[in-house]
């Protein structure tokens, strides 16, 4: 039954879709520009994908939640090794990232946009067994249209800072209808789990964070590991995902305090950036190599900025390095994922923003696996310290390894909560639409 206050929010997400849809190819061109992804595969979102029938179907927006998702996936695939996978994203690196995870067995194609016709028709032709949307992708159209379709829906891995959940609630009755329509949510924490019951989600349990059951490919560490030897006994301080407007102050700090033989390994959070960024180094007159050219070239000694211009190697960074600082922290941004780095056993340093991740980041602190720094001279003031403190630096790679094993178990939890869904589906038993 429409209140009046969801048939306003109604009214005006459709309106807001309704005024944005001759600016989406615009945005597709534009955005093109840097990063030619953008310009592939528009009929994916349109709705004409093409896609398998009955599929495990899994939404991850980009590539922090594409790669969330391995430990479920497997879950999801030993539990059910004959099932379809179909994989849907929204951006070119979350497909790339798609790709190179699980693109030997799964289909992966982009979501089609939140228009009531264009998502009836996906999940008319896709039927999947279950959905599973992770971490926050609350598309009400979508939503609506798979609880009509009798799509059992999850909210994996929910989280949902404070600024978050203060622009949900700008829509209240929308947001109220689009959580009562999801069968189950699996929230990192606590916290998260609270937001969202205040946001009207029926069925909230607090299965702890995915990223955490994320184990180091070894391949990746041996490559780090391999990396690290070729360079000889420089200390090496990783910046890993940086975001705009973070690399310039380090860099001049960098310039201005490290010593000669200090290495920084700086590995920008978006590829479309990558030219950017080396361009900014070259103006700071750091000497610098990349990444993608120094295959079968030596790191020559002199340079001092070595540029990490590649894709899916995040984990060797982390094992090539002493000291790791975790971007998109030292601006409003929110941070990036300090697991990672905490599973390789590297001390770790993050900025003053890191409301994303907000409780791995305090619990990663308390258990002296990391350090908070303020800005750019700080962080370099830190990472400094720890490289010419060897006990130090051991002492919070080991805190840093029992943090990460001491969290994980979210996989099983959350595909524990599919299971009695999958079974329902299968069986043809359906929830009706709370919302009718």
């Amino acid at each position: 039954m429409f209140s009046p206050r969801l048939v306003l929010d109604w009214t005006l997400y459709r309106l807001a879709l309704l005024l944005a849809a001759p600016l989406i190819p615009l945005r597709l061109l534009w955005r093109g520009r840097r990063e030619r992804g953008y310009w592939r595969h528009w009929g994916e979102r349109l709705g004409t994908g093409v896609v398998p029938v009955g599929a495990l179907w899994i939404h991850a927006v980009s590539v922090g939640e594409m790669r969330a998702a391995q430990p479920l996936i497997v879950a999801l695939r030993d539990a059910h090794p004959g099932a379809p996978v179909l994989l849907t994203c929204m951006t070119p690196t979350g497909r790339a990232t798609a790709e190179s995870l699980y693109g030997d067995f799964a289909t992966i194609v982009y979501l089609p946009y939140d228009y009531a016709w264009l998502v009836r028709g996906f999940l008319r032709r896709a039927r999947p067994r279950v959905g599973i949307l992770m971490e926050t992708e609350l598309w009400p159209n979508l939503i609506r249209a798979a609880a009509r379709a009798r799509v059992p829906l999850v909210l994996a891995n929910a989280r949902l800072s404070k600024r978050s959940a203060r622009g949900y609630a700008r829509l209240p009755a929308l947001t109220r209808a689009s959580l009562q329509r999801i069968d189950s949510v699996a929230a990192q924490t606590e916290a998260d789990a609270a937001r969202l019951l205040k946001l009207g989600a029926a069925s909230v349990h607090v299965t702890g964070n995915l990223k955490f059951d994320i184990a180091p490919p070894p391949r990746l560490l041996e490559r780090g590991a391999a990396w690290k030897t070729k360079w000889g006994q420089r200390p090496v301080l990783l910046a890993a995902s940086t975001r705009e407007g973070e690399e310039a102050p380090l860099l001049r700090a960098f310039a201005e305090a490290a010593p000669a033989d200090v290495l920084l390994l700086l590995v920008p959070r978006h590829p479309q950036r990558f030219d950017d960024v080396a361009a900014l180094i070259e103006s700071t007159g750091l000497r610098c190599q990349r990444r993608s050219v120094l295959d079968g070239a030596e790191l020559n000694a002199a340079t001092r900025v070595l540029l990490g211009d590649s894709l899916g190697e995040l984990f060797a960074y982390y094992a090539a390095c002493d000291v790791a600082f975790v971007g998109g922290s030292l601006m409003p941004l929110g941070g990036q994922n300090l697991i990672e780095a905490a599973s390789v056993g590297r001390p770790v340093l993050v900025g003053p923003h890191t409301f994303n991740f907000e409780e791995a980041t305090r619990r990663a602190i308390e258990a002296g696996a990391a350090r908070r720094v303020n800005d750019a001279g700080d962080l370099l003031a830190n990472a400094l310290a720890l490289l010419n403190d060897a006990a130090a630096r051991t002492r919070m790679g080991e805190a840093g390894l029992d943090f990460a094993a001491r969290h994980r178990g979210a996989a099983a939890q959350v595909a524990q909560l599919i299971a009695p869904l999958l079974a329902d589906a299968d069986a043809g038993r359906f929830r009706p639409d709370p919302r009718g």
